[in-house]
């Protein structure tokens, strides 16, 4: 049986219930990635936030995670609205191997490889969803569309040096979530969450 909190974010949605379930499941094990690496990981990878906010992500407890990661966008992020990026990336697939890449430890490789899949999943079933629930742009999602499943374990093991938190460079977005989860009014948490809409729409602007 889905969340019933999950369900709500459908309402009004062409976005399904698995799709955010899904969702949140990466969400929440992005989060507890970015708790088990060190700083000098975070550092190199770019991907967390500022220290301060980093330890208040792992100061929360399982359950508290897991609240924050039930949004209705992803808390990680790949350049995903990068099109240049990924058109060049997606196009040449073929050229890249796994022996171009970057070591990486297997979390993180397994977690962008699931990620990966999810990206192209939701860009070949649900486009439009693609822009809120990743950031992609138009040409970012059109991109994924054009390739198979076959290419994304290559894809994975290149890319999982850009992994990173998403809206890093907000961090009045970072602590009012942190914050908010630490608090037992759940309205407040889902108002954090819903501000972060607001950040994906500003993005998908012209």
């Amino acid at each position: 049986m889905q969340d019933s909190h999950v369900g709500n974010w459908t309402r009004g949605s062409t976005v399904s219930v698995e799709t955010l379930e899904s969702l949140r499941e990466l969400n929440h094990r992005f989060l507890d990635l970015t708790c088990t690496h060190s700083v000098a990981w975070r550092s190199a990878h770019g991907m967390a936030l500022p220290p301060d906010l980093s330890g208040r992500v792992a100061a929360l407890s399982s359950v508290q995670k897991k609240a924050i990661a039930d949004c209705p966008y992803a808390l990680f992020d790949l350049r995903f609205c990068d099109d240049s990026h990924w058109r060049l990336r997606l196009q040449a697939t073929a050229q890249w191997s796994v022996s171009d890449a970057p070591v990486i430890d297997a979390q993180t490789l397994e977690f962008v490889r699931v990620a990966l899949f999810f990206a192209w999943h939701v860009a070949a079933t649900a486009h439009l969803a693609a822009r809120f629930l990743l950031g992609m742009n138009e040409m970012t999602v059109a991109a994924f569309r054009g390739v198979t499943i076959d290419c994304l374990p290559a894809l994975a093991a290149t890319e999982s040096v850009h992994l990173a938190a998403r809206w890093s460079d907000c961090p009045a977005y970072w602590a009012a979530l942190t914050g908010a989860a630490c608090r037992p009014n759940a309205a407040t948490l889902r108002r954090v969450q819903l501000s972060g809409l607001q950040l994906a729409a500003a993005l998908q602007l012209p």
